[in-house]
């Protein structure tokens, strides 16, 4: 196999090599910083969500609690996390949020549709016990699809919020017409009463990495190919073609013929070859001389 095959299959299966492990490594680091994107995206939505929760705690509640107490149709609009819910389906039109669903996962909600499950039940629990614990990101699969979530505690935080959670007794009364005594009740100052929930699916996030990362393969695989050309016209210029010269000149002296010359050569390895053999050729030049001459003399006598 000749030096120029060999170093191309080198070359071939570090390119091979080095893509693999490149790709291994991209994938791995295009997938956090998807999943990072991804987070600071709900990071942000659950912002709105809870400036949208002060707005009517604040602003619209006070307005329509007398007509709760009043009337026997309650006014949903009156709750913060009613208008948390329409407000981001509003928001979710945006067709780069059109994938994200935000969810409340109360244990013991007003509102049973904000009932969580088993998973998010649980998070609820690991945000009670580790109160520094201020968000949490995964990977879950729900109805067989595979979700990446966001989750951050909800705490009360104002005392105004209790005016419909602390008794059924100071409840307003369309509030316990429509959704009864038995839920959302007793909660408390500062306590984590549920977690904030994002959901994307994990597709959304392979699909950012996987095209990113083809996208980056592609320039590592140019990269890389350009290197292997170059150094392939290096090879043969520097390294190939001299020593293919040396070797036929050398092949031109060893059949006798002593006009064949070596080329004047740069100082480097191949010229030091080309000097070794121009040595040689005059040494065997020389001895060639002076065999004929103790022939000729051999001869005379």
């Amino acid at each position: 196999m000749k030096i120029g095959t060999k170093v191309n299959l080198i070359l071939i299966m570090v390119l091979i090599s080095g893509m693999l492990i490149s790709g291994i490594a991209l994938s791995n680091v295009l997938e956090k910083k998807a999943e990072g994107e991804i987070s600071s995206k709900a990071e942000i939505l659950m912002q709105l969500v809870n400036s949208m929760r002060t707005y009517t705690n604040d602003r619209v509640q006070p307005l329509l609690l007398p007509k709760l107490d009043t009337q026997e149709q309650f006014i949903p609009e009156a709750i913060p996390t009613y208008s948390t819910r329409e407000v981001f389906e509003l928001f979710r039109k945006n067709k780069e949020y059109a994938n994200f669903v935000y969810k409340d996962a109360a244990p013991n909600p007003t509102n049973l549709r904000d009932k969580p499950d088993a998973f998010e039940a649980d998070i609820v629990k690991q945000f009670e016990k580790d109160k520094a614990l201020k968000r949490l990101d995964g990977f879950r699969t729900m109805s067989g699809e595979k979700l990446f979530y966001t989750a951050r505690p909800f705490v009360i935080e104002q005392q105004s919020c209790l005016r419909c959670h602390n008794t059924p007794q100071e409840a307003p009364k369309s509030q316990l017409t429509t959704y009864g005594k038995d839920n959302g009740f007793g909660w408390k100052l500062n306590q984590i009463v549920a977690a904030q929930m994002v959901y994307v699916p994990a597709s959304a996030i392979l699909n950012n990495a996987s095209r990113s990362l083809i996208l980056m393969m592609g320039v590592v695989g140019m990269i890389l190919t350009i290197i292997i050309i170059v150094i392939n016209q290096l090879l043969k210029k520097t390294v190939l073609v001299r020593v293919r010269k040396i070797a036929n000149v050398a092949e031109q002296v060893s059949v006798g013929d002593m006009n064949a010359n070596f080329d004047k050569q740069s100082k480097d390895e191949i010229g030091d070859l080309a000097e070794a053999f121009n040595r040689m050729k005059y040494s065997l030049e020389m001895a060639l001389k002076m065999l004929n001459n103790d022939d000729t003399h051999h001869q005379k006598k």
